[in-house]
């Protein structure tokens, strides 16, 4: 799919979403420095999400409504609660969007409901997500559908019948351009749990280009996504982990989101083709492949030995495997150190 003029999809370079959430701690000026910190970092687009605590749930102090007090980042936290703490505020969206736009950034949502949408086409949002909590919301999917803008979809939690169901219902929706994120809704994220050989096996399965929204710590499980398929990387974003914030724990610092643009497109070079030879940056090397030379200056009628006919870089002469066949013979006329080894020599 193609989004402000960047064209997503295999074959492509990695198109790098920063995910703000809520690690703007509930400051608008430090969710512009991260849109700053995106665009410096060479990042494709910045993504928010766009709820309030009362369209994601109500305010119940039941424990149903209630995250696991052992969960390693949240424990113990009321939904209503998280969500009114990691919410941005639908008066900042107008703001990102226009301080993303000057940097040539591309700005876009996850909306949760219909009201998020009907803002969100307000401000021209060029494309859609759909969470992976979100996506057996069918009548959200179709909704975000109708717009007939790009979307992508997150499957973290979802088996393959239900990962069908959504794109089934986007493309009934009227989305012609899908791109399917594999997902750990994890937070933060097991490597051991990603299970990064799934990207092909999607992309046979759905005939979609895949992405990965990673949750990991650090760079590395992105980056081998990429030899696997992934054409489209999301990762949380923070100025610094140690000022805190919801997701600050699997966030990405500013140098590291750097980094990751930096090396997914390095991998994604690496690929190249399945062609097995020499080629063109290897050109100058095969000058250096070794064969037979004299390396002792000699008189004809010497006989070739090991003091004076050796297997050195570079090529131009004698096949290194010929020496069994030359040793013992004798030389027809005189050569100097450094003569390729010929049969015309012995």
């Amino acid at each position: 799919m193609i989004v402000d003029d960047v064209e997503i999809g295999a074959g492509q370079r990695p198109y790098i979403v920063a995910e703000m959430s809520g690690n703007h701690n509930g400051s608008l000026d430090r969710a512009l420095a991260l849109v700053d910190t995106a665009a410096e970092a060479g990042a494709h687009a910045i993504k928010i999400q766009t709820y309030t605590a009362g369209t994601m749930t109500v305010d119940v102090k039941h424990e149903r409504f209630q995250l696991s007090k052992g969960h390693e980042l949240w424990g113990g936290e009321y939904l209503y609660d998280l969500y009114e703490r990691a919410h941005t505020p639908w008066e900042w969206h107008e703001a990102i969007f226009d301080r993303a736009r000057q940097h040539g950034l591309t700005p876009f949502s996850s909306p949760f409901d219909r009201t998020a949408v009907e803002l969100l086409e307000k401000l021209d949002a060029p494309m859609y997500k759909i969470a992976s909590s979100e996506i057996t919301d069918l009548p959200l999917v179709r909704l975000c559908a109708s717009t007939g803008k790009p979307l992508i979809i997150s499957t973290g939690m979802a088996t393959l019948q239900e990962i069908t169901a959504a794109v089934d219902a986007a493309r009934g929706a009227g989305a012609s351009d899908i791109v399917v994120l594999s997902c750990t809704a994890s937070y933060p994220a097991p490597p051991e749990y990603t299970n990064l050989r799934r990207i092909p096996v999607l992309a046979e399965a759905l005939r979609v280009p895949i992405g990965l929204s990673d949750h990991t710590l650090g760079i590395g499980v992105p980056i081998a996504s990429v030899a696997l398929g992934a054409c489209l990387i999301e990762k949380h974003i923070t100025l610094d982990r140690a000022d805190g914030g919801v997701d600050s724990a699997f966030s990405l610092e500013p140098q590291e989101l750097a980094a990751l643009v930096v090396e997914s497109e390095r991998a994604w070079q690496g690929l190249g083709t399945t062609t097995i030879g020499p080629n063109e940056a290897e050109k100058e090397g095969l000058r250096f492949r070794r064969s037979l030379y004299v390396v002792a200056d000699v008189k004809a009628g010497d006989v070739v030995s090991e003091e004076n006919v050796r297997s050195i870089r570079p090529t131009g002469g004698l096949a290194p495997d010929s020496i069994a066949l030359v040793l013992g013979r004798t030389f027809q006329q005189d050569a100097a150190k450094g003569t390729p080894l010929s049969w015309e020599l012995i």
